[in-house]
């Protein structure tokens, strides 16, 4: 999994905008983020977060995209888009969702056959929670 939710710089997250983190980032970010990107509603709103560099070491691999959704029918697209892409691996692959507050939801291939349920829970993730956090 990505190392961000080790990073305290990342996990402050603005309203509106989701961490998106993938089981071998390595192998399945950028085919998840150009996948993304693809989607009309989508376009423009996906771009890659790189971790600052460690001292005396060179920039390091983004390992999390940042997905800034505008409307509440963003975060549809998103979901619908996401399922899509995770029943289309082979893999057993896993993507974090992380919103505002560290608020997290996990889908993986299994969860993704659930279409709706996971439209429901990434749409939880764009509202502000209950606690009173933005």
């Amino acid at each position: 999994m990505s190392g961000f939710s080790e990073d305290p710089e990342l996990t402050v997250i603005a309203s509106g905008k989701l961490l998106l983190a993938v089981t071998d980032a390595d192998t399945y970010l950028l085919p998840l983020r150009d996948w993304l990107a693809a989607e009309d509603f989508l376009r423009g709103r996906v771009s890659l977060l790189r971790p600052s560099p460690e001292p005396g070491h060179m920039g390091a691999l983004a390992d999390v995209l940042v997905v800034a959704l505008g409307s509440g029918s963003a975060g549809a697209v998103l979901a619908r888009s996401l399922t899509t892409w995770l029943l289309q691996r082979r893999a057993d692959v896993k993507v974090t969702i992380t919103a505002a507050g560290g608020r997290r939801v996990s889908v993986d291939v299994r969860r993704a056959r659930d279409v709706e349920a996971v439209v429901r829970e990434i749409g939880a993730l764009l509202e502000p929670s209950a606690s009173g956090e933005e």
